[in-house]
């Protein structure tokens, strides 16, 4: 099993997918291979630190939470070498190449992405939404072997197949409550763990977050304060998206950008699957629906 979260940032994930991940790593052991793909150059996220400063220190938070949860990190990189700018992914057309390449190489079988934002009047993070529209159309080109050969030449006599993943949507703070959800995972046996995994990123948590004003957070001053700012938060997104568990979940939307997967095959796949939380029904429904046409 191969699984890949794609998002902007370094310390999205720990906020929308790193229990999930956490809990296949205890099912499956040695059997999963979990990558996380961070699209930017992570330079833009401080008040005082330089561009360069920011970058160098948030990318060794990123190692370290990547060691403390045993996924693979990948930082994107365009053909020419370079890492995307913040705030600037609409203007690299090598984008789509590269994001496409990475997803080649690694073959998972599901990919976790943000959202789609559809309501004019929600709010978004550019490069959240840049880098959702990315993977919704790179997704059909993941098999197409010879799509992007000027920009990675190869033998274009010879294609090779890649298998399609399960594309996922993530939850997304910055879509002021117009986040939806088929799936919740219900998070709360390694909600520590997940703590820990984003108290790797002192910089935002201690810093950037609070000083930025947008999240209602205080700076938190030790690891217990943190756990309790990330209970907080972790029940609001609960009352956002209708969950009504004093447990912390995570939670999905099951996209038809890539492989359209049976009910089964999710239900038996995914680590700590709510059924009483999710919202099977108009899911099984949309599944009949896509994989009938």
């Amino acid at each position: 099993m191969k699984i890949l979260c794609v998002h902007a940032h370094y310390d999205d994930f720990e906020f929308v997918a790193s229990g999930t991940f956490e809990l296949w790593r205890q099912k499956l052991g040695p059997s999963l291979r979990a990558r996380v793909l961070v699209c930017t150059d992570g330079a833009g996220g401080h008040h005082r630190l330089t561009r360069e400063e920011t970058a160098r220190v948030r990318l060794a938070e990123q190692q370290a939470s990547a060691r403390l949860g045993g996924y693979e990190f990948e930082l994107l990189r365009l053909p020419d070498g370079q890492v995307p700018r913040e705030a600037a992914l609409h203007q690299v057309p090598a984008m789509l190449p590269a994001l496409w390449k990475a997803i080649r190489d690694f073959e998972p079988d599901y990919l976790f992405a943000p959202p789609v934002v559809t309501d004019p009047l929600a709010g978004v993070h550019v490069d959240h939404a840049n880098v959702a529209e990315l993977v919704r159309k790179v997704a059909y080109l993941i098999n197409v072997p010879h799509a992007f050969t000027p920009e990675y030449p190869a033998d274009e006599t010879c294609g090779k197949p890649c298998r399609t993943p399960v594309i996922l949507t993530v939850h997304d703070s910055y879509m002021a409550g117009t986040n939806r959800h088929d799936l919740a995972v219900d998070i709360e046996p390694v909600f520590d763990q997940v703590a820990r995994l984003a108290w790797c990123h002192q910089s935002q948590l201690r810093e950037w977050l609070p000083w930025v004003g947008r999240h209602q957070m205080a700076a938190p001053e030790s690891f217990a304060q943190w756990q309790a700012v990330l209970r907080a938060r972790c029940r609001r997104r609960n009352q956002e998206v209708g969950i009504r568990s004093p447990h912390a979940h995570e939670v999905f939307t099951v996209t038809a950008w890539g492989e359209i997967p049976p009910w089964a095959q999710l239900r038996r796949d995914l680590p700590g699957l709510s059924v009483r939380q999710s919202r099977l029904r108009p899911l099984q429904a949309r599944l009949r629906k896509w994989r009938a046409a």
